[in-house]
């Protein structure tokens, strides 16, 4: 993937200026702002982004170093992660990891400390991606597996960005993204615990907006609609069940990772620098489908 701009070059024609660094912000012209170097990029950006051997942190760890980023990631498992680290230097992407159970306390830390290290104690982007769904009904589950999906989904994500704080101020303009999910915004069938886990990362998001925008870190989250990755597999696997989903889906279809990462390197771009607080649910529209009884 690679990313090109095809605006034409006036700055040799009469009457053009000489470079875009002689603009000022008061008499650059919309085209001209649009063509300011790096507001569009994430060149030179390093970014921790947690879960990134497959689906949508895959996506995401793609997309990120597309656009010019260095990343840092992790993954539960060994094997795969390998392989991926694996293609990505074949490739010659400027991604590392290691293995990391994001679920427990001394990995996040042991975690941080090796980012802190790679990175040379520089971490402009954290995304807080790893995360589980067990889908039982309420009288279902266990209280270890409250625990477990609230360590992996919930406390981990809230740590890490504790961890990665003193980073994120220090590179002058941090973003952080949660990827939560259409399940902390509407009911569904994915488990009451997974829905409040992610329920509570779209207000932390809020909250840490707020709290840390004096240090020029930004946190949004983006939720995802029904996207094909190894979570949805099984649910995906019953025709019937797909159809009705894609049937309540304006776009008429079930998501990709890449449809996520996009979003999600939206807001790491200095494009984005206004927006922060927020959850943007990236679902086809599923969310806001009342009733259209003649939709086909």
């Amino acid at each position: 993937m690679s990313v090109e701009s095809s605006a034409v070059d006036t700055t040799n024609q009469p009457g053009a200026r000489a470079s875009n660094e002689e603009l000022t912000a008061t008499d650059a012209s919309p085209r001209e702002k649009v063509r300011q170097p790096g507001r569009w990029s994430l060149r030179g950006k390093t970014a921790l982004v947690t879960g990134g051997s497959r689906g949508i942190g895959r996506a995401v760890v793609e997309e990120l170093v597309a656009l010019g980023a260095a990343v840092y990631t992790c993954s539960l498992e060994e094997e795969e992660l390998g392989e991926r680290l694996k293609e990505w230097q074949a490739m010659e992407l400027p991604v590392a990891g290691s293995v990391c159970d994001v679920s427990v306390r001394d990995q996040r830390e042991h975690l941080l400390r090796e980012v802190t290290d790679h990175f040379g104690g520089r971490l402009d982007i954290l995304v807080n991606n790893a995360g589980t769904a067990i889908r039982k009904s309420a009288m279902e589950h266990s209280a270890e597996e409250y625990s477990f999906l609230m360590a992996t989904n919930l406390e981990s994500a809230y740590h890490l960005c504790l961890l990665a704080h003193p980073l994120l101020k220090a590179s002058g303009s941090g973003s952080i993204v949660f990827i939560s999910s259409i399940a902390g915004v509407v009911g569904l069938f994915s488990g009451p615990i997974y829905g409040m886990t992610k329920a509570s990362l779209n207000q932390l998001a809020k909250n840490l907006a707020c709290e840390w925008s004096k240090d020029n870190i930004r946190t949004n989250s983006v939720a995802p609609g029904y996207i094909s990755t190894s979570l949805t597999d099984r649910i995906f696997s019953d025709k019937e069940l797909k159809d009705n989903i894609v049937r309540r889906t304006p776009i008429r279809r079930v998501g990709e990772p890449e449809d996520i990462s996009s979003m999600v390197a939206f807001l790491c771009m200095p494009g984005s620098s206004y927006i922060t607080g927020q959850t943007i649910l990236v679902d086809g529209g599923m969310t806001i489908n009342g009733f259209y009884p003649k939709y086909d």
